[in-house]
């Protein structure tokens, strides 16, 4: 399916295309399409997020349509976005937010990295206490918009200034934190977008994912 890669752009920008890209999607007249973007340091504040400790940030806030609550883009994070109708996929929103971790989980494998979905929380975990990803996405008319934030080379004391996705700062971790040596972006972009070619496709008759359900994922 198409990859789009947007390399680095400001965020409201990026929102405002992605919105767009959705209605194009719901008419059909594009594909299913993962989108790869790198932000300049901002807060985004989902629809269960106060905006009030964001704001104390001094970053600029952006409220938006996505699940979860707040959290940080920045330099050093790979951000991928799912634009992709699921009434083919057989609507099931849950199963498809648990495909997103499972493609940053294949991802992290490459570099010997062991994340997983941690029953109960959002997002993809290493030793169920430290967040190397957040995942929030929005879905109108069946199609999916907003993905999934991977820290690759984050600066982590940004998630500090406030609770992001209503935990602690010091739960969030990065690539590079957790292997102790550089990672080039470009690199897990690649394994990325790899991980999301073997998980989903485009569908030949109702289904969502080739892999089956992951054993004892919660929601």
């Amino acid at each position: 399916m198409p990859v789009a890669d947007w390399g680095r752009r400001e965020y409201t920008a990026s929102l405002e295309e992605m919105r767009r890209l959705r209605r194009e999607r719901r008419a059909g007249r594009i594909a299913d399409t993962l989108i790869l973007v790198e932000h300049p340091p901002v807060v985004t504040v989902g629809v269960e997020g106060d905006d009030g400790a964001a704001a104390a940030t001094g970053l600029d806030v952006v409220r938006v349509e996505r699940g979860g609550k707040a959290t940080y883009h920045g330099p050093g994070q790979l951000v991928a976005y799912a634009i992709v109708d699921l009434e083919p996929r057989g609507r099931d929103v849950r199963r498809f937010v648990h495909g997103l971790e499972e493609m940053v989980v294949r991802a992290l494998a490459e570099w010997s990295i062991a994340a997983a979905r941690v029953s109960g929380r959002r997002g993809v975990w290493i030793d169920g206490c430290r967040k190397i990803a957040s995942v929030g996405i929005a879905v109108e008319e069946w199609v999916s918009f907003h993905g999934v934030a991977l820290n690759v080379s984050t600066d982590l004391s940004r998630f500090e200034q406030f609770h992001p996705c209503g935990f602690s700062g010091e739960v969030m971790t990065s690539m590079e934190r957790e292997l102790r040596h550089r990672v080039v972006l470009s690199e897990v972009q690649a394994a990325v977008v790899r991980a999301w070619n073997e998980l989903f496709e485009p569908p030949r008759e109702p289904g969502l994912l080739r892999s089956p359900p992951i054993p004892g994922a919660g929601p």
